[in-house]
């Protein structure tokens, strides 16, 4: 039988965002305007994407035992996620994240990861059954890389798709050993600079930078470029599938949303190039919102453009 459940790994926040006419520079104080709580955590959005895009979800996270995880369980098992795997934890706060939204749309944010570093090998040996039922693993860079390299190793000895949407970047280079695991990977343009030293600026860097990704082992590629869409490389070439034009209003969750409506269209057969098509119109529908969870579309709302 097909498996098509996909197991996200990752944070979980609660994300405070305030409207600022500018982002502030160093040292500088300013008045906000709007303010707003939103459940969030690159890990939890990517979750909340494909539950409401469709597939069928697992989230492996942790939150601390506290109003802010309390609430985020909660509202995971209202949008229909498996949260079995979701530990509550003693002793420490549910992850947080400050962000000051700009009125082009463009965001900073600051994460007090809380208990999103305790998430652990132990909770992954506790997830292993799902992880093995799994078509697709989708994993982000908010909680521990060795949590992570177990996860990725696992997964992949299960015959999973494992998907790595490399953000934030650490400060180190990736393990070759993690990307040894890894068979699809979602950086933007300054995350694919990081990882290999060219600076992916234009159609030609891009298209070197997919290439030296590819040479550390991960077969696919995609790298997001924000309002341009995002890039790959298919049979050896070098494919762009432009951005939905939009009006943004917030930008915090495009990413993630298109990594959660990726991984939907290929748990549905699809071929990369359709999934990013896919992954592009979802994300374009997310920047028309403020907040995280809140800015997630739903399949329905897709399917009502493409008709």
């Amino acid at each position: 039988m097909e498996k098509r459940k996909i197991v996200v790994i990752g944070s979980c926040n609660t994300d405070m965002v305030i409207r600022v006419d500018h982002l502030p520079l160093p040292g500088e104080t300013i008045i906000g305007h709007d303010f707003m709580t939103n459940q969030g955590g690159k890990g939890a959005n990517q979750a909340v994407a494909v539950a409401r895009l469709g597939g069928q979800t697992a989230f492996v996270a942790r939150v601390g035992k506290d109003g802010f995880g309390e609430q985020s369980i909660s509202l995971l098992r209202a949008e229909g996620i498996d949260t079995s795997c979701v530990t509550t934890t003693e002793g420490v706060s549910t992850g947080v994240a400050l962000i000051p939204v700009d009125d082009k749309g463009e965001n900073s944010i600051i994460v007090a990861s809380g208990a999103n570093a305790r998430l652990s090998i132990e909770d992954i040996k506790v997830a292993e059954p799902l992880i093995r039922e799994a078509g697709i693993v989708l994993m982000q860079l908010e909680t521990p890389l060795e949590t992570l390299m177990y996860a990725a190793e696992i997964a992949s000895k299960a015959g999973a798709k494992v998907v790595l949407n490399p953000a934030p970047f650490p400060k180190d280079p990736l393990p070759e050993e993690f990307l040894s695991h890894i068979d699809l990977i979602t950086p933007n343009e300054t995350e694919a600079s990081r990882m290999t030293g060219i600076e992916a600026s234009d159609e030609g860097s891009i298209h070197q930078a997919i290439r030296a990704i590819q040479r550390l082992g991960v077969r696919d590629v995609i790298i997001t470029a924000g309002g341009k869409g995002a890039y790959t490389d298919i049979n050896g070439e070098l494919v762009h599938l432009p951005a939905c034009k939009t009006k943004v209003a917030d930008t915090t969750a495009a990413g993630d949303t298109f990594c959660g409506a990726l991984c939907v269209a290929l748990s549905e057969g699809r071929s990369l190039d359709d999934g990013i098509r896919f992954a592009n119109q979802a994300a374009a529908i997310s920047v028309t919102r403020m907040g995280a969870w809140r800015s997630i579309p739903r399949r329905k709302e897709i399917l009502a453009q493409e008709n």
